[in-house]
């Protein structure tokens, strides 16, 4: 049954079920990931992650997002051998506090959600993708919080996250500094790559953003950042529909957040800070993946005539996390 009278326009509420908690993730079906498996023809492996202390700490850069700090849980022991026998052993543990959408990472469906008038009485409530409510999260001042109970991380890693990734690559296409695409620099990108996305195909998107983190490391420059690589500009509505119609399982791009910050309201058509947000975890249960290091492969794809990969990239199995961080791998 469902929990929900009214739907957002444009959302794909219940197409999937009542119940479902993954979205476009179901598209990934047995034929789509024998059809990313014909893609390794090299069988060569890109790491697509940032070491997960970049990028380096800035309020202006990461809020209150931290980069993990490693701990010792107890002392380093030594375990001294056996009676007659002269020699020991040394045990290392260790522990991490770490934000789970501080760098290389995936947002969870319930990362993102809004008020929405579910029973069409008037009364807006906070809402998330296929009618999900903050009744379904414990909250941060509740025992036991904060856990998603629905829409949790959990839920993506156990659909093994494997499946054919599509490459545009927007540093290409308009250079390393920052601009706004839409649908018709988006198409015309696409176009000029000859890039085919298939409905359950993984999309990444290369800005070079990555590539300016890796190389500040730890020291970073956040006025560079904020003027280093294409954005997507969410106040497009072509684009958003276009993202919705291709049923791509999943977006990921190598910048903080696929779309651009609009804080000061300077798009037209949206008064959403975070509208491709909005069509994407709240709307059509599309997973956000972010600051992924995409440089590398894409420089590889690109002399070698390619956009096209095999991508396998779960998040922990952090059951209740609305992120997680990834260590995704791509192989050709």
């Amino acid at each position: 049954m469902n929990r929900w009278r009214n739907r957002p326009d444009g959302s794909n509420w219940g197409d999937f079920g009542p119940s479902d908690q993954v979205g476009k993730m179901n598209l990934v079906t047995p034929e789509r990931r024998r059809a990313a498996a014909a893609e390794i023809r090299e069988g060569i492996a890109f790491c697509l992650s940032l070491p997960l202390e970049y990028p380096g700490y800035s309020e202006r850069l990461s809020g209150t997002r931290k980069p993990p700090q490693l701990f010792a849980p107890g002392s380093y022991n030594s375990l001294s051998g056996p009676r007659n026998h002269d020699y020991s052993e040394v045990i290392c543990d260790d522990g991490v506090v770490l934000c789970t959408q501080y760098s290389t990472q995936w947002d969870a469906l319930s990362h993102y959600g809004r008020l929405f008038d579910l029973a069409g009485d008037g009364r807006e409530q906070k809402t998330y993708y296929n009618g999900f409510t903050a009744d379904d999260f414990i909250q941060p001042d509740q025992d036991g919080g904060p856990i998603a109970l629905s829409l949790g991380i959990q839920n993506l890693a156990t659909t093994c996250v494997q499946g054919r990734g599509v490459m545009v690559d927007l540093a290409t296409a308009f250079g390393s500094g920052r601009r706004w695409v839409g649908y018709e620099d988006f198409m015309s990108a696409m176009d000029c790559q000859k890039v085919t996305v298939e409905p359950g195909d993984f999309l990444m998107i290369h800005t070079g953003f990555g590539h300016a983190v890796m190389e500040m490391g730890e020291a970073v420059d956040v006025d560079r950042l904020n003027g280093t690589g294409a954005v997507l500009d969410g106040a497009d509505e072509r684009l958003l529909r276009w993202i919705a119609d291709s049923d791509v399982a999943v977006i990921c791009s190598d910048n903080q957040a696929v779309e651009g910050f609009d804080v000061m309201g300077e798009r037209q058509g949206t008064e959403m800070l975070l509208p491709l947000h909005d069509l994407c975890l709240f709307k059509q249960g599309i997973h956000l993946g972010e600051l992924w290091y995409l440089s590398e492969l894409a420089q590889w794809l690109a002399e070698n005539r390619r956009n096209t990969f095999m991508l396998t990239a779960p998040p922990l199995r952090l059951t209740g996390a609305v992120g997680s961080p990834a260590t995704p791998v791509a192989t050709v």
